[in-house]
Order: structure tokens, then sequence, then C-alpha cells
């Protein structure tokens, strides 16, 4: 190695560990939305793929599901509402309609 390449190479790892110590390289972190204003409820299973409100068992942050009405991710719906809607419960573990519970 050339001692220019050398230089590039340690400056290119000195700026990694700098940026490293001073927080500004961290892992993502999981995206809570804003609660509403209004009376709520989360209601699971009705969601479309990508539409999800938080992070879910197998989604790292909002609008990250790859399913309609995948049972672990829920929205923010008044309350009231939920059991109004085929396929919704406010039980992320509760069955699906045709028994299957994912």
């Amino acid at each position: 190695m050339s001692h220019d390449t050398t230089s590039v190479v340690s400056s290119a790892v000195a700026a990694l560990l700098a940026l490293a110590a001073a927080g500004t390289y961290a892992a993502p972190t999981l995206h809570h939305p804003e609660k509403p204003t209004y009376k709520y409820e989360k209601c699971y299973g009705v969601a479309q793929a990508g539409q999800n409100d938080c992070f879910t068992a197998t989604s790292a942050c909002a609008a990250t599901t790859k399913q309609d009405g995948q049972r672990d991710a829920w929205i923010y719906l008044p309350t009231g509402t939920c059991d109004r809607i085929v396929g919704g419960s406010l039980d992320p573990n509760a069955p699906r309609e045709d028994g299957r519970r994912s």
C-alpha cells in the first residue's frame, strides 16, 4: 500500500470512529406515531400492507408491513370502530375468522 492509500484509509476509519462516538451513526429506532387526540383503540388485522401505525413483531416501524390484514399490525381507530370491521380485533392474538392466527 502506498503512503497516499494508507493515509486515505486511516482518514476514513478515523471518520467512522468519530461518527460512532458522536452518536451520529446509530442503529435504526422504532417509530411510534403520535397518539390521536380523540378516544382511540388499536385495531389489529385491518391495516393494508405498508399502512400500519407502528412496529409489529415482524416489522421494525410504521408503514412496513408486507401483507394486507397482518394480524399483529395495527392502526388507530376511534373507540368502538374496530369491532365493526370484518377481520378487526382488539387482540393481536385472536384467530382470524377462518381460524388462522396469522
